[in-house]
């Protein structure tokens, strides 16, 4: 016989809360406890020590603290975040305080159930508008270790602001997407560009970005 999976259920919102225990009681669940706000929800995870922790970001106290609090505490606890919201934001910090999952607040009821079983197989259930995201800041992480190894190497000192260029040029944004990022001008871009271009010793934009993809060709002397 499989054994009841215990759940803590943390939001402020009481509907929301039941809903949920109705979504999982009966499937292989059972609410062990329920909480409004990030320091009760950590308190009653202490106590319950559940299997997992279903967890709101916007509840008082923040939904991403008490997840940092519990997995600290009781780490083999598993925690999924139920939330509202699409911030990318949001997403990356719950991952890197050790959430295992991501879950909108308009997952269907009976796919609930289906989700965290796979949490807990395992899986790392995210919304797909948000999972292309997180590919990008792989991607983009990837790309930083990559630049920093090549700039050791050539013994490349950068700016912070050239860093921020320069990453954003591998990103593929072009003059006027860089600097409505960064809140400057195009003239000042065009001027970190250049700069950079003069510490690494390559000819153009395309040479530059090569370098940091890690298919550099030999310095221009």
């Amino acid at each position: 016989m499989t054994a009841t999976i215990r759940v803590l259920v943390a939001d402020d919102h009481i509907p929301t809360r039941a809903g949920v225990r109705l979504a999982l009681e009966g499937n292989g669940f059972v609410v062990c406890a329920e909480a409004g706000g990030a320091e009760e929800a950590i308190a009653a995870a202490e106590r319950e020590r559940p299997d997992l922790c279903l967890l709101d970001i916007k509840m008082p106290g923040n939904g991403i603290v008490a997840a940092a609090e519990i997995k600290l505490r009781l780490p083999d606890t598993v925690i999924v975040m139920l939330t509202i919201s699409r911030d990318d934001a949001d997403l990356f910090e719950s991952l890197q305080v050790g959430a295992s999952g991501y879950l909108l607040k308009d997952t269907p009821p009976a796919r609930l159930p289906l989700a965290l079983k796979g949490v807990l197989d395992g899986e790392a259930p995210l919304p797909r508008s948000l999972t292309a995201r997180l590919i990008e800041e792989f991607r983009s992480r990837e790309r930083s270790r990559a630049l920093k190894s090549v700039l050791r190497a050539r013994d490349v000192r950068l700016s912070e602001r050239e860093w921020e260029v320069l990453e954003l040029l591998g990103g593929g944004l072009v003059t006027s997407e860089i600097a409505e990022r960064l809140g400057v001008s195009a003239a000042t871009v065009r001027s970190h560009v250049h700069g950079i271009l003069k510490k690494l010793r390559v000819p153009d934009r395309k040479s530059a970005i090569r370098l940091l993809q890690g298919r550099a060709e030999a310095p221009v002397r």
